[in-house]
């Protein structure tokens, strides 16, 4: 079982749990997600099967969505409302404040990563090291909001869509907000809709995939490998098959001979290819300098 299953994650599981769950229920090992999600998070969660597992370094937008909420007033040890409160004020605000505060982080913007993350810190993730009662510096790295639109305010709570890149921490950008705003706010909800070109609308619950299973109707539910991927395709006649399945070198100009070779200094391209028969076999990339078609990553 090869390709890609979208799930809808629900409150009270970590990504790893899902993982495991599926393993019992597939009656697979190997399955491995994209993009961590908070256990009290929920929304998409890209599971790969199988081979898909290869797919991480070729998928190519990175940029996610959430629908968040924030409590002003309060602070927290994990920057949501789940962690132990630090401190709890009066807000002091009013809407107008609160969206002026909220609106100023779209652009660069320097993140300092929170302690209970899965960011790796010389090997050690740092929620490892704050289970074990340290608190290491961190330096901040600058990421880019796309956009930040909002939804509702009912103070103290503020209902707001984020786009962003790889690597954002919503509850660090809750509680910056809260430090603009001279009263702290930790996240209080979290919603991923978006993840790269995968929607939480096509994802499906355990419990859905679990009927599909009973029902023997998952396949419909599985995105295949190649469908993700956003390189031009390419068949290769009978007599290549050889070279493909044996990860060989195809020479281009012979099989085929329309193929556009890239000028020097233009990057290297990718391409799918298949076998004779249609069944996708891997990426390769095209070697302008003796015009072969390369192995980049097989997907037998």
């Amino acid at each position: 079982m090869n390709g890609i299953l979208l799930i809808d994650k629900e409150p009270g599981y970590t990504s790893f749990d899902v993982i495991a769950i599926l393993r019992g229920v597939l009656h697979m090992k190997k399955i491995g997600h994209g993009g961590t999600l908070d256990p009290e998070a929920t929304g998409v969660l890209p599971v790969f099967l199988g081979n898909a597992s290869k797919l991480s370094d070729y998928l190519p937008d990175s940029r996610k969505v959430y629908e968040a909420e924030l409590l002003l007033g309060r602070t927290t040890d994990t920057e949501d409302i789940w962690g132990k409160t630090l401190e709890e004020r009066p807000y002091e605000t009013d809407e107008e404040a609160v969206k002026k505060a909220v609106l100023s982080f779209i652009g660069e913007y320097y993140q300092t990563p929170p302690m209970v993350s899965a960011k790796k810190v010389n090997g050690k993730k740092l929620y490892e090291l704050a289970r074990s009662g340290q608190v290491i510096e961190r330096k901040p790295v600058l990421l880019h909001i796309d956009d930040i639109r909002i939804r509702k305010i009912d103070l103290p709570r503020v209902s707001f869509t984020v786009s962003c890149e790889k690597g954002t921490y919503i509850r660090t950008l809750s509680a910056d907000i809260g430090k603009k705003l001279g009263c702290g706010a930790c996240m209080s909800a979290l919603r991923r809709t978006r993840h790269g070109s995968f929607s939480v609308e096509n994802a499906y619950t355990l419990d859905e995939v679990k009927k599909a299973v009973r029902e023997n109707t998952l396949d419909s539910m599985i995105l295949p490998v190649e469908e993700v991927l956003p390189y031009e395709s390419l068949c290769v006649p009978e007599k290549a098959d050889r070279l493909l399945l044996n990860g060989n070198k195809i020479p281009a100009e012979e099989f085929f001979p329309d193929i556009c070779i890239p000028e020097e200094d233009s990057p290297a391209k990718l391409y799918k290819i298949s076998d004779s028969s249609g069944v996708f076999r891997g990426v390769f990339r095209l070697d302008r300098e003796n015009g072969f078609l390369v192995p980049d990553k097989m997907f037998l």
